[in-house]
């Protein structure tokens, strides 16, 4: 499995979850599997572990483990409670996540995640999602591409991006990932032009699998979820993830001010294992590029 990627931090995810060999568990972003073997190894016989994963190549994976303590749901960790329940089960003792797009997904070339390979705009994490990266660049309004591209992409002139992508769609639509590179390469900063191509792809995906809506809703189920003492670990790779999680563990709410009881008493469901995030170590740096921008929280339910 390590085809897919190397797990970031794999040791001090699996740590956190503070693992009991008979707890049940959720891995709510299967992947490649790497994090869920190792939990496995952790779990006996009267252990259970759910790994969700909405891609059609995660199945796959997950049909390589043979352990009767394992299940595999194919859907978005958006919808955990609902599936969970479908098993039976209300609470569990923790669940893990790892954010973001996993390297595999960008070197596929022909889901269009990569600024390298000439694709389809698709961008779709799930396959049977009706919104692609080709509806997004050429369907969405200025004000709405100039948002998107500022806030889920960080991009410097994303002002003068949305224009332009509105100008060039007029007489020629975006169809293909480098029909989207050829009019990128004409605003990008010289000698930083891959690292703008990526800020620009990662703000389509986002927008695409509405991944910020599907973080909110996973993590208010979590509260939900997890038993008291159980731990929530989340793994996340950019800035605006980060502040969500951070905001959710901290005040008990993505955005805005925790909220109080009649005596002042904080009402959130979880409190911080780490006060500030776990960043990977200097000998991970050397052999997986991935963890750079790694940053690790754990939250233990109240």
């Amino acid at each position: 499995m390590s085809e897919y990627h190397v797990p970031v931090m794999l040791k001090e995810c699996v740590d956190g979850l503070s693992i009991k060999p008979n707890g049940i568990y959720v891995d709510v972003t299967f992947g490649g599997g790497g994090h869920s073997t190792e939990i496995l190894k952790h779990l006996n016989s009267e252990g259970r572990l759910f790994g969700f994963d909405q891609d059609v190549d995660a199945r796959a994976n997950a049909e390589k483990i043979d352990n009767r303590s394992f299940t595999f749901v194919q859907a978005n960790f958006r919808h955990i409670k609902r599936y969970l329940k479908l098993y039976g089960v209300k609470q569990v003792d923790g669940i893990l996540a790892d954010l973001g797009i996993s390297s595999h997904q960008i070197d596929e070339p022909m889901r269009g995640f990569s600024t390298r390979a000439e694709a389809d705009l698709d961008m779709r994490m799930d396959l049977n999602g009706s919104l692609t990266a080709a509806d997004v660049v050429n369907e969405y309004s200025e004000e709405q591409l100039h948002k998107l591209l500022g806030i889920y992409g960080e991009v410097k002139n994303a002002k003068t991006l949305a224009a332009a992508i509105v100008s060039e769609r007029f007489s020629n639509p975006f169809k293909t990932t480098k029909d989207l590179i050829q009019l990128l390469d004409r605003l990008a900063p010289r000698h930083r032009e891959y690292k703008y191509y990526a800020q620009v792809f990662q703000a389509i995906r986002i927008e695409v699998n509405d991944e910020m809506g599907a973080l909110e809703d996973f993590l208010e189920q979590s509260a939900e979820v997890i038993k008291p003492g159980g731990r929530l670990v989340v793994e996340s790779y950019h800035s605006l993830e980060d502040r969500m999680v951070k905001n959710f563990i901290n005040k008990g709410k993505v955005f805005g001010e925790v909220e109080k009881d009649f005596f002042g008493n904080q009402l959130k469901p979880f409190h911080a294992i780490n006060r500030k995030p776990i960043e990977a170590s200097e000998e991970e740096l050397k052999v997986n590029n991935r963890a750079r921008s790694a940053k690790l929280r754990i939250a233990e339910k109240i």
